[in-house]
């Protein structure tokens, strides 16, 4: 039990009542891959920021009911733009920093995906029905862990050898109206939907584990077999990190 790697997930913050809370499947998923989920509030402060990420092992940026504010990547706001949270967007972008600069493996999920990119320089389309000709379907409904689109996947990355080696393309589920428009720094796109929209990202240095996707792989990690894959290889990669630090014999 000594060596359970320990991953962080920050929260949301619900604007009128000003309290910090999440979905279980995060959480869930987590435990179920065997690891020990740890939320992370949304206080935008350097010390606080240090003080917990120096006792995790990765870190786990979920989705979220609210957009990443432009302003981070140099544009006004589209007029589809939805809620922006500050201290969302603020806490992630300083936990992204902090694990950048501890080499914790990341698994960015929706709207983490899109906040690890704009964290590496990149930029978002604010929405995709007003801003794309002819998009597929992007905002699934009920039930929500129904996989509704193929993605095209590149080979020979991560995505390819979670889903299996020449698979070509999968199926996932949907409940985006913002994505990737310019890949930031270090990162490069791995999975595409037919009307181009970028559904992964990985980072393009060796031995990082620092994986983004468009889709909800913890609403479907319990009957989907890449979304297990996806928990299981990333609660690994942060077990393999606990291996590395730990004591002899510990």
């Amino acid at each position: 039990m000594a060596n359970i790697p320990r991953i962080g997930v920050t929260m949301r913050l619900d604007l009128e009542t000003r309290r910090f809370y999440l979905g279980r499947d995060y959480s869930e998923a987590l435990e179920a891959a065997g690891a020990v989920p740890v939320h992370i509030a949304l206080i935008p402060k350097t010390e606080y920021i240090a003080e917990i990420l120096k006792d995790l092992d990765g870190i786990l940026l979920p989705g979220s009911d609210s957009d990443v504010d432009p302003e981070y990547y140099g544009e006004d706001p589209h007029p589809k733009l939805g809620r922006v949270v500050p201290e969302k967007d603020q806490t992630d972008l300083m936990v992204l920093a902090e694990a950048e600069r501890l080499d914790l493996p990341v698994l960015g999920i929706c709207f983490g995906m899109q906040s690890l990119n704009v964290s590496r320089g990149g930029s978002l389309i604010q929405d995709i029905a007003s801003q794309i000709d002819d998009p597929i379907k992007h905002e699934q409904g009920i039930p929500r862990e129904r996989n509704s689109h193929s993605i095209r996947i590149e080979p020979g990355t991560i995505l390819e050898s979670l889903a299996g080696k020449g698979s070509g393309q999968v199926k996932v589920n949907s409940h985006h109206h913002q994505a990737i428009k310019t890949v930031g720094k270090e990162l490069s796109a791995t999975g595409w939907t037919n009307d181009g929209i970028i559904e992964c990202i990985e980072d393009t240095r060796d031995n990082r584990f620092v994986l983004g996707v468009q889709w909800h792989p913890e609403l479907s990690w319990n009957s989907d077999a890449l979304s297990k894959a996806i928990f299981d290889s990333f609660v690994r990669a942060c077990s393999e990190k606990v291996f590395k630090v730990s004591p002899p014999g510990g």
